[in-house]
């Protein structure tokens, strides 16, 4: 059952085409900040409820990250698991066509799970606006991925938490949890920060040196041999879960939901936890880590580069003008959260609070309830 409160959602729209087996929704849930931003899901479980969800996560995103978008999400339900090329076309032109009335004054649509740049140049050009959707093909004035914006964003999250910590950040021992798009870019700009990468790991395995590891070789390995745990050079191999036991200073989360369980608390060594992935571990387990010490930037305030980027792209930026742009933005609501946390360290419950204040100061028929 679709659930509804004092911040939205303020428009459902279901899409039915029985004769292209079309089914898709659009969720917006709130456009206090601006035009609702999201993107569109293609699996063959998306329901409207789960897009409901998404939505009000990008309210709250959108708000932390201080830029005049609001919430939005959207799904398409696929015939199979992995839908082909030509399949994804066909229901991503469909779908374009029948949300037209909402893009973009109301809603602006990106990539998310089966969708990509080619998705989006067909959403684009179906809409006849470049302004209906980010997440484009560079040629269409699409700011890529490849560019590391949300890594980028990881990483200058991490420089203000590591000052709040009184840390030294150049030699400080770090972890990432995944060595994908945004693992492999804060492990790059951290590396060259001075930070020391010790471990990493992927869907295949975890690879340990206490010494240090190459993120040149990381790199290598990944690309040629398809994991991080081909490294060449002085390493253990361990299995990819131990990554949150690691003796380090910094542990940077990129990869799967729920990595740290309530049970597993006290194996957690690292003084300081940057959310590059979402939902990483529930409230409730950050809350029990905060009861430590442990210092953590929830995923919605660190991994908030990807949808900056996306503002700039909308807006027809320039690559320099974004990495400016998350910067500046990453920076100072990492402060903002941590300064409103400083006495218990219940980092969510500050941002959450910060981008509820944005939303009501903007919103005039919004109930905080």
């Amino acid at each position: 059952m679709l659930g509804f409160d004092g911040f939205g959602p303020e428009k459902v729209l279901i899409v039915h085409n029985p004769k292209i087996g079309l089914r898709g929704f659009v969720v917006i849930d709130n456009t206090a900040l601006g035009p609702g931003k999201g993107g569109i899901r293609l699996t063959k479980t998306v329901t409207v409820e789960e897009v409901a969800k998404l939505a009000r996560a990008m309210t709250w995103k959108n708000a932390l990250a201080d830029i005049p978008f609001g919430g939005a999400k959207a799904g398409i339900v696929a015939d199979t698991d992995v839908p082909s090329k030509e399949r994804k076309a066909e229901l991503v032109q469909a779908f374009a066509q029948a949300i037209k009335p909402l893009v973009p004054e109301h809603y602006i649509a990106g990539p998310d799970m089966n969708i990509t740049q080619e998705e989006m140049r067909i959403f684009a050009e179906t809409m006849g606006d470049n302004k209906a959707c980010t997440g484009k093909p560079k040629e269409l004035g699409g700011l890529p991925h490849e560019l590391g914006s949300t890594g980028f964003g990881v990483f200058h999250a991490t420089g203000v938490a590591v000052d709040f910590l009184e840390m030294d950040l150049n030699n400080a021992k770090v972890a990432i949890e995944g060595f994908g798009n945004v693992g492999s870019f804060a492990g790059k700009f951290l590396s060259e920060a001075g930070a020391k990468l010790v471990g990493v790991s992927d869907i295949k395995g975890l690879v340990y040196n206490e010494n240090g590891l190459d993120y040149e070789r990381l790199i290598e390995a990944r690309d040629k041999k398809g994991s991080v745990i081909a490294y060449a050079g002085e390493k253990q191999i361990l299995p990819n879960h131990d990554i949150i036991k690691l003796d380090v200073d910094i542990l940077v989360t990129a990869a799967i939901p729920n990595l740290i369980q309530a049970h597993e608390v006290d194996l957690v060594k690292a003084k300081l936890i940057v959310e590059g992935s979402n939902i990483p571990m529930t409230q409730e387990v950050e809350e029990m880590l905060a009861q430590r010490g442990v210092l953590i930037i929830p995923d919605f305030v660190a991994n908030a580069g990807g949808v900056i980027s996306s503002y700039v792209e909308y807006i027809g930026g320039t690559e320099q003008e974004m990495f400016k742009l998350v910067k500046e933005k990453i920076t100072k609501n990492t402060k903002l959260v941590i300064e409103r946390a400083s006495d218990t360290l219940h980092t969510r419950a500050a941002a959450l609070a910060i981008a509820r204040e944005r939303v009501l100061k903007k919103c005039k028929w919004c109930i905080d309830n």
